[in-house]
């Protein structure tokens, strides 16, 4: 099994980071081959460049970089997202990854519907964390990140995978108890990834 653990947050020693150290720990005790990415100590580049966005559905061949992360996410049979919610949305570091790697011809055909071409990922497992509490979440806000991306992204992109969602809310004031609880969720999480 292999999984491919994509963190993104600009701090080494953040709540997001411990998350993902635990998700790699836990993963490699099991023998799971964990390829991990961090999108900041890797500093990797979000922002399309000119020569992408005016060649998007080209399909030219991408440039290095970009190439090099499209091999390691096509290697891999689970996806595993580490990241903050920021003004409920993805980090802009992340969501360059999806403008710039899960390009058209990789990730996706362009037609009227798209046609998914990572049909080899079996699941997506999301970590996130917000400092807002639930209720805003769900209740006003309605999970507008949940939305897009089990639906806009996995849904066009990798259908067939089990996407699942963890959200640790309220975690700027977090109580050790509560971090523990959603470990033991991430970690019961974890024991589905076949």
């Amino acid at each position: 099994m292999t999984v491919h653990l994509v963190l993104a947050h600009p701090l080494a020693d953040s709540l997001n980071a411990h998350l993902a150290r635990g998700i790699e720990t836990g993963l490699t005790k099991r023998g799971v081959a964990v390829d991990r990415l961090d999108l900041y100590a890797g500093n990797f580049q979000p922002a399309l460049t000119t020569n992408e966005r005016a060649h998007h559905y080209d399909q030219p061949q991408p440039a290095g970089d970009v190439l090099a992360l499209q091999q390691r996410l096509a290697a891999a049979e689970h996806l595993i997202l580490v990241f903050p919610t920021w003004w409920f949305s993805l980090p802009a570091i992340l969501k360059g990854w999806f403008d710039r790697v899960w390009s058209p011809g990789f990730a996706f055909d362009q037609g009227t519907p798209i046609v998914p071409r990572l049909t080899h990922l079996k699941s997506v497992l999301v970590v996130t964390t917000l400092g807002s509490p639930a209720w805003i979440d769900l209740l006003v806000m309605r999970r507008p990140l949940r939305r897009v991306l089990k639906t806009a992204l996995i849904g066009a992109c990798a259908p067939q995978a089990r996407f699942t969602m963890l959200s640790l809310y309220g975690a700027e004031e977090l109580p050790p108890e509560r971090l523990e609880r959603f470990e033991a969720r991430i970690a019961a999480a974890l024991q589905h990834l076949d």
